[in-house]
């Protein structure tokens, strides 16, 4: 049994709807599903609808976009199996709100250097997802005709980071994120499992041993930011550190900014075993 423990829906920030994910899943033989909307459990119940119809198993998920303060980096949290999970959405809320307003103020710094977008245009866009993101503003600008991707040479320059003393992109602006120890203990207090997402791609090792002692389960291992030496790298540290692994594709349809298939990465039926038995569960 292959698993997907990784991918996004329209719910958050990718481009297709629940059920198409489901049905891609059901036709590639991936036989279990975590779609890990970013800060929201808001597509949970219809994606288990959709599962049950199709035959796919739907583990429950979220991705948390959290912030390791000490070091000055992003760290995101994936929770999975919660026995609560709208107490998770709930502690998540004003993270939506905040991603909302700011991509307001994007809208608004865009139109005023000159961009013919409206907010009306990228609310359309936006519609079905709990909060408006960059993919939808540059679906906007692609509709507009200002450029054929998603994420290529106007992405980085509308939303470069400051560095080395440049100003960055116009549209350059961080969300206060959620402390990355608040986030694992969220989950946890929802009952669920929580996975540090993709540690090599945000430089986040450093962090496993504190994040354990706020109820830290498991490393993210296979991703695509990840080649085979950083596999290995998280293989041994899990093992060290006695955490179970999982994987996924980070799927978000043309949202990404390069071939991103689904399955492409996954969890093996092993280590999906041992996703459950942190919860005491076996895989049906």
């Amino acid at each position: 049994m292959r698993a997907d423990l990784h991918c996004h829906s329209r719910v958050s920030d990718g481009s297709l709807e629940i059920r198409d994910i489901v049905s891609i899943a059901n036709k590639i033989g991936i036989k279990a599903l975590a779609i890990v909307d970013h800060d929201t459990v808001d597509g949970l119940a219809e994606a288990e609808n959709v599962g049950r119809e199709l035959g796919v198993k739907i583990i429950s998920g979220i991705e948390i976009s959290a912030y390791d303060y000490q070091r000055g980096r992003k760290a995101h949290v994936l929770g999975f199996l919660m026995d609560k999970p709208q107490l998770v959405g709930e502690v998540c809320r004003s993270l939506l709100v905040k991603r909302q307003k700011t991509s307001e103020w994007i809208v608004e710094t865009l139109a005023e250097a000159g961009y013919a977008i409206t907010w009306d245009l990228v609310k359309k866009i936006s519609s079905g997802s709990t909060s408006v993101y960059k993919q939808h503003i540059m679906h906007a600008l692609m509709e507009l005709g200002y450029t054929s991707v998603i994420k290529g040479d106007l992405y980085k320059k509308l939303f470069a980071k400051p560095q080395d003393g440049s100003l960055g992109g116009i549209a350059y602006r961080e969300i206060e994120y959620m402390d990355v120890f608040e986030a694992v203990r969220g989950i946890k207090q929802a009952g669920g499992v929580a996975v540090l997402a993709h540690p090599i791609g945000y430089n986040n090792l450093e962090l496993i041993p504190e994040l354990i002692d706020s109820g830290l389960d498991g490393l993210e291992a296979w991703h695509p930011s990840q080649d085979g030496a950083a596999v290995h790298k998280i293989m041994s540290e899990a093992e060290k550190y006695g955490l179970i692994l999982t994987g996924g594709s980070d799927f978000h349809g043309m949202y990404e900014g390069k071939p991103n298939l689904l399955g492409s990465c996954y969890t093996s039926k092993e280590w999906l075993q041992r996703l459950y038995e942190r919860k005491y569960l076996t895989v049906i």
